[in-house]
């Protein structure tokens, strides 16, 4: 585990964005739940207001913006590992513009910037699990095997594997790291099928945490200075029995952050900030 995991989940920035009244009408989604948008701001203000107050990032906000109803769901406009940042090119052709602020903001950031030019492929970040030892990308109706080629080639450190996704929209939809060496999954059958492929391809061994709930396993992971373990993950007013084996997990600050609203959009935890770990310069 030392060595590259040593620096598993350390971050000090965060990219998230604001949600525009255009989401509850157009936003992209599988099912036709109506959003409430006063809800799911406030959802998302509660989830902003713990990554800069309780958790102490750096949050950078960027405007929202009425032409792109999906764009609070920053994730799938960039992948940042280490100082690189992989700018993708949405599944979603609605999507595509969403890469300008983000760029834009990394830029500033002083990362090291990677453009996917190739118009063949496609890449939302939403499919792409990082390990902290490898990548895994989930092979969806957002993302194609070109985008995970050209993935590989941006993280050249890495392994890269390819998960088929049958069902979901993302990889993430039903999985998430949740420390080093520990995959959260659902229990569905796809989310058991896509562990096993990923449990077969890799040199690694994971532990694995089980939630009756695909959506519930969808959790953000941070190893922060006076915190330690942090874990953002599903209420207990959303999934009850998935809330409960989150509280297993012993020497972590769990934090559960409502997402009943961005979820009727196909939208998760991890979906609504881009976390970077900037070393200090001195």
């Amino acid at each position: 585990m030392a060595g590259l995991m040593a620096g598993f989940g350390q971050c000090t920035h965060a990219i998230v964005r604001g949600i525009p009244a255009s989401l509850a009408g157009e936003a992209l989604r599988m099912s036709a739940a109506e959003v409430d948008l006063s809800g799911a701001r406030r959802e998302h203000d509660a989830y902003v207001e713990v990554l800069r107050t309780r958790l102490r990032l750096e949050v950078v906000s960027l405007p929202a913006d009425e032409a792109l109803p999906d764009g609070v769901f920053v994730e799938d406009a960039a992948v940042v590992c280490g100082d690189t940042a992989l700018i993708t090119r949405p599944g979603a052709e609605s999507r595509r513009a969403e890469t300008e602020a983000m760029k834009a903001a990394l830029k500033d950031l002083n990362l090291n910037i990677v453009e996917m030019t190739d118009e063949t492929a496609t890449l939302d970040g939403g499919d792409v699990l990082f390990t902290g030892q490898e990548f895994f990308v989930g092979l969806s109706k957002r993302t194609n095997q070109r985008g995970a080629e050209i993935l590989a080639d941006a993280f050249k450190d890495y392994a890269v594997s390819t998960v088929p996704v049958q069902e979901g929209l993302h990889l993430k939809s039903f999985c998430s790291m949740g420390g080093p060496g520990l995959i959260v999954i659902g229990s569905s059958e796809p989310a058991q099928k896509a562990l096993k492929i990923m449990q077969q391809m890799s040199d690694h061994r994971y532990d694995k945490l089980t939630v009756p709930d695909d959506h519930a396993a969808n959790c953000v992971y941070m190893n922060l200075p006076e915190l330690g373990h942090v874990l953002l993950h599903c209420t207990a007013e959303e999934f009850p029995e998935s809330a409960k084996v989150f509280e297993k997990l012993k020497d972590y600050t769990l934090i559960p952050l409502a997402n009943s609203e961005k979820v009727k959009v196909d939208g998760a935890l991890t979906c609504c900030s881009v976390l970077i770990n900037k070393k200090s310069s001195n």
